[in-house]
């Protein structure tokens, strides 16, 4: 049997769960992690997750909630690269794109009708857009590409502002590097980061839930991305110490911005 939602989280009627380091750690589930959301839905409140991460289709971390015990659909998830090719579809739906990235991440550019040059040797000036996300496939090829798409005129966005990801015993580099990387060599800025803390990423959580952003709370371990956005939004936010962040660095943050709204050492502490 479920346990009940502990008092101080009943009032929220949609919940906005970050994936790594708060419900998972690589392919281990946060212990308890699957009966706090038991205990929301059976409380009648919903869920969302959110990710940052651009490595899979929405369909892929759906299918991996459920082998770790957390029933979930592909409408249940938000990552990146979904809101960053809904965007596009939105904005630049004609481009033609360089994409930094793995498979899933051009084919989700794909799948809304965006043109993808995956290798633009001597075609650099049909490039309108160079979209930088994590790749832990990025080499020195595709950062000459990016330069030589720049320099012939295309824009440059992002899908998330990561520094690093967490993975079981400690973190990998992220999207941050590859941003870096290319700014440095072209002496561009980004133009815009789509994911967390961009607040397209939590209107897209909020349209799943179909519930107004102040009744939510924002669920997460990175500080500077799950818990910013929230207190951007004027939402409550949640810190867990199970990711990235540890107690010193959210009370240096509280200093300096205000800080969550509750910090727990881990999203079992959400149930009585």
């Amino acid at each position: 049997m479920s346990k009940s939602l502990a008092h101080d989280f009943m009032r929220f009627k949609g919940f906005i769960f970050d994936l790594d380091g708060t419900i998972y750690l690589g392919d281990r589930l946060i212990p308890g992690a699957d009966e706090v959301v038991e205990s929301i839905r059976a409380a009648g409140k919903g869920v969302v997750f959110l990710s940052n991460k651009p490595l899979e289709r929405r369909r892929s971390y759906a299918d991996k909630l459920a082998k770790l015990g957390i029933p979930a659909t592909e409408d249940d998830v938000v990552n990146s690269s979904y809101v960053m090719a809904q965007y596009l579809k939105n904005e630049r739906p004609d481009a033609t794109v360089y994409c930094i990235g793995e498979p899933p991440m051009i084919e989700e550019l794909e799948s809304v009708g965006l043109r993808v040059i995956t290798d633009p040797t001597g075609r650099y000036s049909e490039i309108d857009l160079v979209v930088a996300a994590f790749d832990r496939t990025f080499d020195y090829r595709k950062l000459n590409h990016a330069l030589q798409a720049i320099k012939a005129g295309a824009g440059f966005v992002a899908t998330n502002p990561d520094r690093t990801c967490p993975v079981d015993g400690g973190e990998i580099p992220d999207c941050a590097a590859i941003i870096g990387a290319i700014e440095g060599c072209t002496g561009k800025k980004v133009e815009i980061v789509v994911g967390k803390p961009n607040p397209l990423m939590l209107k897209a959580a909020a349209d799943r839930l179909g519930v107004a952003v102040e009744q939510c709370i924002m669920v997460g371990d990175r500080l500077e991305t799950d818990v910013q956005m929230g207190i951007d939004a004027g939402m409550a936010t949640a810190a867990v110490l199970t990711g990235v962040s540890d107690r010193s660095f959210v009370e240096r943050f509280k200093a300096q911005k205000g800080g969550p709204t509750f910090v727990l050492e881990s999203v079992r502490d959400m149930v009585a």
